[in-house]
């Protein structure tokens, strides 16, 4: 794991999907909107995996306790050559049972969103410039994409030394996908129903022409973005990682 120091952080956004393009797009929801209004969080120190929760990890926990396998495990194992991937087709239940099961819990989304970005809120992991190479993002709408092993990607880092926290899998937090106060925004989907994921993934993000593509890449890869999904599903390209609060 990898501390984060306590202290003040900035979460959320102020800009403005001011050109409607989300709803261009076909998307529900102007850019950004979720994620009103730019503020200062304080959390206390943390701790949070260095790296997403790995199969062979993942495995140990399942020798362990009567409990569903993977959906893509196939005689009571990973696919070979696949231990240091991250665990997918893992709910939010699965994924809150690992972390007791090994002494910690699931990250909230201020805890998480804090150790991507770090103390100055950067829009990435690596800084303020988007730079798909520096993550296992897809770079076109191309669903044989893959996730890879965990920590290859060395320059895209978070500022406190989590590997893969843009890219490779979404990853499930603690909380709910409800508004942050003094956000006014209409969404029908707050509340206590989805939980948040965060991240971006490998997989496509649309059909899009490359140029338009990038430019949909570059905002749904901020670690600022927030993802939602129902707490049952098991999804190809959902995993997680856990935390720990300091004692």
């Amino acid at each position: 794991m990898v501390l984060v120091p306590a202290g003040e952080f900035l979460m959320g956004t102020d800009e403005v999907d001011a050109d409607n393009e989300a709803l261009e797009y076909g998307l529900p929801y102007p850019w950004y909107e979720d994620e009103h209004p730019l503020h200062r969080v304080n959390l206390p120190a943390f701790y949070i995996d260095k790296y997403e929760v790995t199969n062979e990890k993942y495995k140990r926990f399942l020798g362990a306790v009567n409990h569903a396998l993977p959906d893509d495990w196939k005689n009571g194992t990973y696919p070979e050559g696949r231990s240091k991937f991250p665990v997918a087709y893992a709910s939010w239940f699965d994924a809150e049972e690992y972390c007791r099961w090994t002494g910690k819990r699931l990250p909230t989304e201020e805890e998480w969103e804090k150790a991507a970005r770090g103390p100055d809120g950067f829009k990435y992991p690596w800084g303020n410039l988007f730079n798909p190479d520096l993550g296992n993002i897809s770079k076109g709408p191309v669903m044989a994409a893959s996730a890879v092993g965990v920590g290859q990607y060395e320059g895209g880092k978070s500022p406190y030394g989590a590997y893969d926290m843009i890219g490779n899998v979404w990853e499930w937090t603690a909380s709910w996908y409800r508004p942050y106060q003094g956000n006014e925004a209409r969404n029908e989907n707050f509340g206590q129903v989805f939980r948040v994921t965060r991240g971006l993934s490998f997989m496509g993000i649309g059909h899009y022409p490359p140029d338009v593509y990038k430019k949909v890449a570059s905002i749904i890869a901020r670690a600022s973005f927030r993802s939602y999904d129902y707490p049952t599903s098991r999804l190809t390209d959902v995993g997680f990682r856990c935390a720990r609060s300091v004692k």
